[in-house]
């Protein structure tokens, strides 16, 4: 059985824009059966592409990111994400992660080297 993946929203941001990058994530996020989708990162995209390209653009990637399995913010995600040395959305994503015994893909780097997260530097490290 092929295990679980969420994308980070910057994945999901470079899949949609086509980038050089698109298919680093294009593997899990074009396995809808086995993609998570926290609900907090279709707002972090919604509300980028809503900015840059207006409301037809931002609701179409929502529905496209509706097709994966979205799981809403609860009070135990919360509370296991503040625990957690990360930003909100962040912390968020990869608690929903780890509930879900789902491998986070994402090209951060603070979510390099912590358990269960497939990481794409964007640049070599010097």
């Amino acid at each position: 059985m092929k295990p679980l993946a969420v994308v980070d929203s910057s994945g999901w941001l470079e899949y949609f824009i086509g980038s050089s990058r698109a298919r680093v994530f294009a593997p899990a996020i074009e396995d809808p059966q086995n993609l998570v989708v926290p609900v907090i990162t279709i707002y972090e995209v919604f509300k980028k592409v809503f900015r840059e390209r207006g409301e037809s653009a931002a609701l179409q990637v929502a529905s496209t990111m509706q097709n994966g399995t979205v799981v809403d913010l609860d009070l135990t995600i919360t509370l296991d994400a503040a625990r957690l040395q990360l930003p909100l959305a962040d912390s968020i994503i990869y608690v929903t992660a780890l509930r879900h015994g789902a491998i986070l893909w994402t090209q951060d780097d603070h979510f390099d080297g912590l358990p269960s997260v497939r990481y794409f530097p964007v640049r070599l490290k010097s």
